[in-house]
């Protein structure tokens, strides 16, 4: 079961006309940093959840591209949205650490891709990695990033 309402709530209204972006908005709310950029949320399973943003001039750097910081905000956007919807509603989770490989320059619309398996048997205590691959609008990985999750059974 996930451990909270967000993949209900999208599941819920991904087929009503601006339910997508109703979810993505209220998303964006649960961690106010995440409306520093126009992140949408538009697809979530368990294992996987998929995000884009659009370039607008807040997010770009001083060559024009999407800022390098902007890019970690929408993989820690798409991490999260994946971790709620895989982890079980007895387990919480928490970003322990990330590694960013900036493989080209990033501009116009990306869309991170995020994935997360969980083992046959979810320990008590354990340390899971979150993949996500950054792409453009050509298709082209502009950035991998790996964002390692602390994840715990929750007590009483």
């Amino acid at each position: 079961m996930p451990s909270l309402n967000l993949l209900a709530a999208h599941r819920k209204l991904e087929r009503v006309p601006l339910g997508r972006g109703v979810v993505s908005r209220a998303y964006r709310t649960a961690a106010p940093y995440f409306l520093t950029i126009p992140a949408h949320l538009d697809a979530l399973e368990p294992g996987r959840a998929v995000a884009s943003m659009g370039a607008v001039p807040w997010t770009r750097n001083h060559l024009g591209g999407v800022h390098a910081i902007a890019q970690c905000n929408l993989a820690e956007y798409v991490m999260g949205a994946v971790a709620e919807a895989t982890v079980p509603a007895g387990h919480r989770w928490i970003p322990r650490g990330m590694t960013v490989d900036y493989r080209s320059r990033a501009g116009g619309r990306l869309t991170a891709t995020a994935t997360l398996d969980l083992p046959a048997e979810l320990a008590d205590k354990q340390e899971l990695p979150v993949r996500i691959a950054i792409v453009d609008g050509a298709g082209t990985e502009v950035t991998s990033v790996e964002i390692r999750i602390w994840v715990t059974a929750k007590r009483g």
